[in-house]
């Protein structure tokens, strides 16, 4: 999937790692970019169209589609976290809120462009997951087990759409220095990089993209004796 004269869409493009694959898509030619936001005055960066799209509404998601219907490349990076473990008073709510965002938005989306992106050519699918799809150590337990829902849709849209021509790409990464991280003590890669890595990986064809070292450290100690998605010794 090559960006220069692509039409992207990306959801929750008015912050943070959706902002910035907004901005480095222009910079690699992207001939137009849909930027998704609830709240489309929260779209500032120049050279975008900003799109009213609040993920988790149906018809939202139904009228985007309509209306940005030349999409070749969609980005489905729209995402929530909240802290908190599974045995928290509120943990069913938190889960059921979480999901609705991180995985039932993502296959609604998808649902609703991959006719779309089989009609101009086949295209690419990028769906934002996290090295969170594969560990889980309580602190962010809704978010992680999310993201492990999303990883495996992902996996699977990758086979249903192989017959249609469309790139499927997971992007995971740990901590990002963006909005959604804001107050945790740990070492944060540049969203800039994360996004840079993601589209050198979409252009050169992956599948997946493991966008920093811990990510990488991890996703090889998934089949070690003591597997990485086990607590490790100390």
């Amino acid at each position: 999937m090559k960006i220069q004269n692509a039409v992207v869409l990306v959801t929750g493009a008015n912050r943070g790692i959706g902002l910035t694959f907004a901005r480095e898509l222009i910079a690699r030619g992207a001939r137009k970019v849909y930027a998704g936001a609830r709240d489309p005055a929260s779209v500032t960066q120049a050279g975008v169209q900003p799109l009213k799209l609040d993920v988790t509404s149906p018809s939202d998601v139904a009228a985007a589609a309509e209306l940005a219907s030349d999409v070749t490349l969609v980005v489905n990076n729209a995402g929530i976290a909240q802290p908190g473990g599974f045995l928290a008073p509120d943990s069913e709510e938190v889960a059921r809120r979480i999901f609705e965002t991180n995985f039932f938005a993502m296959l609604r989306v998808s649902k609703a462009f991959a006719p779309i992106l089989k009609a101009n050519g086949g295209g690419a699918m990028l769906n934002v997951l996290s090295i969170a799809s594969w560990i889980n150590g309580g602190e962010l337990a809704a978010y992680s087990a999310s993201k492990s829902a999303a990883w495996s849709l992902t996996n699977a849209l990758r086979n249903e759409l192989a017959a249609q021509k469309t790139q499927v790409l997971g992007l995971h990464m740990a901590y990002v220095d963006t909005d959604l991280t804001r107050g945790l003590d740990a070492p944060k890669s540049s969203p800039e990089a994360i996004v840079k890595r993601a589209l050198d990986g979409l252009e050169s064809g992956a599948d997946e993209v493991l966008a920093d070292d811990l990510t990488l450290h991890v996703k090889q100690g998934m089949t070690a004796p003591r597997p990485s998605y086990l607590p490790q010794a100390v």
